[in-house]
């Protein structure tokens, strides 16, 4: 073991007072970035887990409708399910919160702010953040903002009801829950606002020496990206957010048009507004989330099939070129969400053209990463099976999304389960396997333990193809026309009878994939204390510099000075002593 493992010599490294600080100061308020992350981490996952358990409702209503939901049923109340029967109401709540929490509390920040606290100082050779305060804020802002959320379940009308769009004018005009919602919203946006300055601020100032924008891993490129992403895009839906709730709080009527019925009423509002102004502002952030989604998990996936291929990135520049060109059109084909609203034919053709186009830099990335492994000395271990697995996932879901960016098979196609299908296919065979393919990575370097292969493996499996059984019925559904968002699954409709005996088979198959997540949970808090004992601060062998710190990394990450000499994927090259060349080796 070297001697920037003895905490004398980290002492000495990294000053007396950080022996010195509380509990409080080290775990909880903390500033240090790599504890930032973890703390993200498990809000994140929490998040998610419970985001999970809201849809597992829902399927069982949209599978067995009007049928008492075993067991737990009656806890809901009798205001939300009567004798254990769910309301209408309920459900488009649960709609609405799913999406909301999956969202914007738990792929967003597990992907971004958790990858992206944690391994952003290590991967270019900083200490920290360049703002490790306004770091801690961004945290406790995100989750007060998630609590808030969460505290919109306990309110007498329940939370809000109007999807995770919000679309206006009904959420102008719904109960309270929607109200907290946008409250909510607010604060998140102001979390990932700073993270994204920190972030952009932190990869352009605080590089290591000789640590050029060339030799970047290609994560840190994609947490670039997505930092601008988040940027320009948060702020329209704050502002749009604040409309709304002086439309709902101050008597204003920015998305409220004139004569509105409601109730068999006009309802007394001044009016004057427009409801559309709202969808343009929600997707104006909209269609950049999705990559803000996507681009991490890209970011991740690139690390492990270089590592595990042993390989250098096959068109490392056009991948960078790439992601650059796609952050930059993912701000004008927002309004392929809107083409049942009424625009004219140019604009739709705009609109069409660019969505097309998007789909380019896309293809280059995935099919770079598919040509590295051509050739490679894979190695199967945990991380790569996710990786390999999220690179088909994530390719059939932009594949089955090339309809909906067409007016002409859109229209049909639109507010169909085919919608469901094709986002969640990109999010979660796709980009959720590229989440649990980077937690499975690094988590050696955070904890200095590995996760167990064989609960890996039962973790792995019937995930995968749980999920297929899951995602692929709903494009079934929706070319057969069956509409979303239905609570009783679409029974009251004659057409959609011969379809509708696969709401079973994805519920039970949500079952297993809830299951499923088991291995995982027990895996990862289990090896937290327990795992496997790393032999080496880098026991994948990988090149990029957060494997040249101590494990796990102290304050102050980096035991002596960097200074970077080459590329980050120098996998297998000629004249090297071993298949990989770390960064900050100055000889091969």
């Amino acid at each position: 073991m070297s001697s920037s493992h003895d905490p004398a010599h980290h002492g000495a490294s990294h000053g007396e007072s950080h022996q010195k600080q509380s509990i409080w100061s080290l775990y909880v308020f903390s500033t240090d970035h790599k504890i930032i992350g973890i703390q993200y981490l498990f809000m994140s996952l929490f998040f998610l887990l419970f985001g999970f358990l809201l849809m597992l409702l829902m399927r069982w209503q949209i599978a067995y409708p009007g049928q008492p939901l075993p067991f737990i049923g009656k806890m809901f109340g009798e205001n939300s399910m009567p004798g254990g029967v769910m309301l209408p109401e309920f459900y488009n709540q649960l709609g609405a919160m799913h999406g909301t929490i999956m969202v914007f509390l738990g792929v967003v920040p597990l992907g971004f702010a958790v990858f992206g606290n944690y391994l952003i100082p290590l991967q270019i050779g900083a200490k920290d953040m360049a703002f490790p305060r306004l770091n801690m804020f961004s945290f406790w802002s995100f989750l007060a903002g998630g609590l808030l959320m969460l505290s919109s379940f306990f309110l007498p009308g329940g939370p809000a009801s109007n999807g995770w769009t919000s679309y206006s004018p009904l959420s102008d005009i719904a109960h309270d829950g929607q109200t907290i919602w946008l409250l909510s919203m607010a604060i998140i946006i102001i979390s990932s606002l700073l993270s994204s300055l920190n972030f952009i601020t932190t990869i352009f100032q605080l590089r290591a020496p000789g640590m050029t924008f060339e030799r970047l891993p290609f994560f840190i490129w994609a947490q670039l990206v997505t930092a601008f992403l988040l940027l320009l895009a948060f702020p329209p839906l704050e502002g749009a957010a604040f409309l709304q709730l002086c439309d709902r709080l101050l008597g204003t009527s920015f998305f409220l048009p004139s004569g509105l019925f409601v109730n068999g009423h006009v309802y007394d509002v001044s009016g004057g507004g427009n409801a559309l102004l709202w969808q343009h502002l929600f997707w104006f952030l909209g269609h950049p989330e999705v990559y803000v989604i996507i681009l991490p998990a890209l970011g991740i996936v690139t690390e492990i099939v270089a590592c595990n291929s042993r390989k250098v990135i096959s068109g490392f520049g056009m991948m960078r070129w790439s992601v650059i060109f796609l952050g930059f059109l993912s701000f004008i084909v927002w309004s392929h969400h809107t083409y049942l609203t009424g625009m004219g034919t140019n604009i739709t053709a705009f609109f069409q053209t660019t969505t097309m186009i998007i789909s380019i830099p896309s293809v280059i990335i995935i099919s770079a990463l598919f040509i590295t492994l051509w050739g490679g000395s894979i190695r199967f271990n945990i991380p790569m099976l996710f990786a390999l697995a999220f690179l088909p996932m994530f390719g059939f879901g932009g594949l089955t999304g090339l309809p909906l960016g067409l007016a002409a098979t859109d229209i049909p196609l639109h507010d169909t389960y085919y919608v469901i299908g094709h986002f969640h296919y990109v999010v979660a065979p796709g980009v959720i396997l590229g989440l649990f393919a980077g937690i499975y990575y690094w988590f050696p370097k955070a904890t200095g333990r590995k996760m167990s292969d064989v609960l890996g493996h039962l973790h792995f499996w019937p995930t995968l193809i749980s999920m297929n059984f899951v995602f692929f019925p709903m494009l079934i559904q929706g070319l057969m026309g069956l509409n979303r968002r239905m609570y009783d699954g679409g029974a009251t409709y004659t057409f959609a009878h011969g379809v509708l005996y696969w709401n079973v088979v994805i519920t039970w198959a949500a079952g297993i994939l809830a299951l499923a997540q088991l291995p995982f949970i027990f895996n990862f808090f289990y090896s937290i204390k327990n795992g496997e004992k790393v032999n080496s601060d880098n026991p994948w062998h990988s090149a990029t510099l957060e494997w040249a710190t101590p494990t796990p990394p102290p304050h102050g990450n980096f035991a002596k000075p960097i200074i970077v000499y080459r590329e980050p994927y120098s996998y297998s090259l000629e004249g090297a002593p071993k298949d990989y060349s770390p960064q900050d080796q100055k000889e091969l």
